[in-house]
């Protein structure tokens, strides 16, 4: 079988990278946009997030902890923790063509073709690298450009994963970019700041 690319998830999984590159000991107990969640939480949930991805596909290697109950404490390795979960999904999700049918996924909707499953484990990563800058006062990773890609994806898995995952939508305003209607429709105030 031939590797196959996935710029979406390579721009999610980049956003993510971005969102931690310097974070500090005074930014893990941080709220977050996930109101229950700090910031070491919302990275190991988004690291546990990204190996259940892989573990669907592979079978192999799953999260390390709960992804929906994170401990609250800093990462031993920050850097290790994201770089060894985004590494295990590209390297799972560039054994699946691109016309792939029925991918494994660990969400209840369960198989899906390439191009949503993909579509999942990039939304998962680069909102919550959304979530970890502004919670941190960084400039956002998220583009327009990207959340555009994105936005199907999202308007067609979102609601089974209401309540646990995201929280109800909020209304869309007209001006609202491609970043602020995915964050709406997720739940999120584009305008949240900590």
């Amino acid at each position: 079988m031939t590797a196959t690319s996935w710029s979406l998830l390579e721009q999610a999984h980049t956003a993510l990278r971005a969102s931690t590159a310097e974070l500090g000991d005074a930014d893990w107990a941080a709220k977050t946009p996930c109101e229950q969640w700090n910031v070491a939480q919302v990275l190991r949930h988004a690291a546990g997030d990204q190996r259940a991805y892989a573990a669907a596909i592979t079978g192999d290697g799953g999260p390390e902890e709960n992804p929906f109950d994170p401990s609250v404490d800093a990462p031993g390795d920050p850097k290790d923790l994201l770089e060894s979960a985004v590494g295990v999904s590209a390297r799972a999700f560039a054994t699946v063509p691109t016309d792939a049918q029925a991918v494994p996924t660990p969400l209840p909707q369960g198989p899906m073709t390439a191009e949503f499953a993909v579509g999942a484990a990039a939304l998962d990563a680069a909102v919550h690298a959304w979530d970890i800058a502004v919670a941190t006062g960084r400039p956002s990773p998220l583009p327009a450009e990207l959340a555009e890609r994105l936005l199907p994806v999202a308007t067609a898995i979102a609601e089974p994963l209401r309540g646990f995952a995201y929280a109800p939508a909020l209304d869309p305003r007209p001006a609202d970019d491609a970043t602020a209607a995915l964050l709406r429709h997720l739940g999120r105030d584009p305008e949240w700041t900590r």
